[in-house]
């Protein structure tokens, strides 16, 4: 699970870049019930915050990099920003973004991983990451489709020390490897990542990408809201044996995310 007690590779923030500031946060408010906090619109600094019961769970900006597609990026805690550039680099990654501080609330970088798959990390200041997660309305899981889960697992371990795990996938579809932060219980698993043909990444021109997955209380809800409001389904609504019911969605901006009701533990 996701908690705000964040230890170190856990992740604690996450942000959109879209195209349209205003469309994007009607989008999310209606599927996800987020409210829009405006931190003053004009130029590149057009964002805000999205807050679900008046805590915050992610951000929103324009997207300004010239060729870049919609997209959420998720942001992992780290204790030094500059260390961590420096074994994204000696793990053949690269730097998008070098750390720099965000006034007092802390210290952020940007990288992609070696086949581009993008990410990044905060040096909380005094500003630690969202205020809410694995709730309603809120992240509660972590996912990366890559084409190469051998060589992701070895970048990642040597960058952030995670632990991971694998299973199988129904109907002998593979592996499903889950991701647990360095020294933390299997309780605090975060995330996971799957091995797919170039072909099924099309959202990133066939590059890997990480998406977010939110808590909803009615899946088959939430996705009547995402195509109501313009978005699209790409799978389900499903359900996933002891996980619960999801469906992988894509707003109008084709940034892409999961919705997921969790399973009630019998």
């Amino acid at each position: 699970m996701i908690t705000t007690d964040l230890a170190p590779g856990s992740p604690c923030w996450l942000d959109l870049g879209a195209p349209d500031v205003r469309a994007a946060a009607a989008f999310y408010g209606a599927v996800l019930g987020w409210e829009y906090e405006s931190m003053g619109e004009g130029g590149d600094m057009e964002g805000g915050m999205f807050k679900k019961d008046g805590k915050t769970v992610a951000g929103l900006g324009k997207l300004t990099e010239e060729g870049a597609r919609s997209a959420w990026m998720i942001y992992y805690t780290v204790t030094d920003a500059d260390a961590t550039t420096q074994a994204v680099q000696g793990a053949g990654g690269t730097v998008r973004v070098p750390p720099r501080d965000l006034d007092d609330w802390g210290r952020m970088a940007q990288y992609d991983d070696p086949l581009g798959g993008q990410f990044a990390v905060w040096q909380p200041g005094k500003n630690s990451g969202f205020e809410l997660a694995d709730e309603t309305g809120s992240l509660s899981w972590t996912e990366l489709y890559t084409t190469d889960a051998a060589g992701a697992k070895e970048f990642y371990s040597g960058v952030f020390g995670w632990q991971f795990s694998d299973m199988p996938m129904p109907g002998g579809g593979g592996a499903y490897t889950l991701i647990t932060p360095a020294g933390q219980p299997e309780e605090r698993m975060q995330g996971g990542l799957m091995e797919l043909p170039v072909e099924n990444l099309v959202l990133a021109g066939g590059r890997p990408y990480w998406h977010p997955v939110f808590n909803v209380t009615d899946c088959d809800a939430a996705v009547a809201k995402v195509t109501e409001s313009g978005g699209s389904v790409q799978m389900g609504p499903e359900d996933a044996e002891g996980v619960g019911r999801l469906a992988v969605c894509v707003d109008p901006s084709n940034a892409d995310f999961v919705v997921l009701t969790p399973a009630t533990p019998s």
